[in-house]
């Protein structure tokens, strides 16, 4: 119940504070007028069963993108949780951003049998990116935890872009993610109970580091509005997941994701 208050009250903040980016005389919705778009699409993947599994599987995610166009084409990464960005100018790019969070029980894979369902619910928060170099973005989120957990997550990433062609860009950077102490039990932590029924060892996280790695894309603009990609990525679980007797005992540090994607932009005035 306090993560809902805390979102009501992000995005009351942010709804009165809109209006101030907005001209004198446009009245408390101005901000609303102009130029939007709406970016849809999906993403078909190989990943790994949970977060920290050693086994894959075949998976799908929704890709969703909400906010005022631009001076200028933006760059977009399949990272980016869905956004509804209350500032853009182009260089700056800032708003809410949500993610959700799918549940997970021992029917998902054999590693989890005798452990604590993780109930489906979601991540509500904010995000802001920027360009520091034409050809570099660097976006950064903070998400606080929806029924699911009670924790905060925050990721952080930088990607390089290069156009090869007018229709085709090559891009990837590096990604860090940091979770709390409430995350980590969520998903990570054996308490006594779940170590006799699993047969782990019994785990107490704190926060910390979540993980490190890399990832890339080749992305086609297949018309004006119509994209899709190739990705890959690597990461590494570090701190509170790495020790986790789940991931020690019979998971993995090192995940890999590959898949591919596509997006359709909608363009639209207010």
């Amino acid at each position: 119940m306090r993560s809902v208050k805390a979102f009501q009250l992000v995005l009351a903040t942010s709804m009165l504070a809109a209006p101030g980016v907005a001209q004198a005389g446009e009245g408390a919705f101005g901000w609303l007028s102009g130029d939007w778009y709406l970016t849809v699409g999906a993403t078909g993947l190989i990943a790994p069963d949970f977060e920290g599994a050693k086994s894959y599987m075949l998976g799908a995610q929704p890709i969703i993108s909400l906010g005022k166009a631009g001076p200028q084409a933006r760059f977009t990464s399949r990272n980016d949780n869905i956004s509804l960005a209350l500032i853009d100018d182009g260089g700056v790019r800032a708003g809410l951003t949500g993610k959700i969070l799918f549940s997970r029980d021992s029917g998902d894979a054999d590693e989890l049998k005798g452990l604590d369902p993780v109930r489906w619910g979601g991540e509500a928060g904010g995000f802001f990116e920027f360009y520091p170099l034409d050809w570099l973005r660097a976006r950064a989120e903070l998400r606080h935890g929806i029924r699911a957990h009670n924790g905060f997550v925050a990721d952080i990433a930088a990607d390089a872009f290069y156009d090869v062609t007018p229709e085709v860009r090559i891009s990837g950077g590096p990604r860090v993610s940091f979770a709390s102490s409430d995350y980590f039990d969520a998903y990570y932590g054996v308490n006594a109970e779940e170590a006799v029924a699993s047969g782990l060892s019994e785990y107490h996280p704190g926060g910390g580091v979540k993980s490190a790695g890399l990832g890339g894309a080749v992305t086609w603009k297949v018309t004006e509005p119509m994209t899709a990609s190739l990705f890959g990525e690597y990461s590494r679980l570090m701190g509170p997941a790495a020790d986790s007797s789940l991931v020690k005992e019979r998971g993995d540090r090192n995940q890999f994701t590959i898949g591919v994607s596509t997006t359709y932009r909608f363009d639209f005035s207010m």
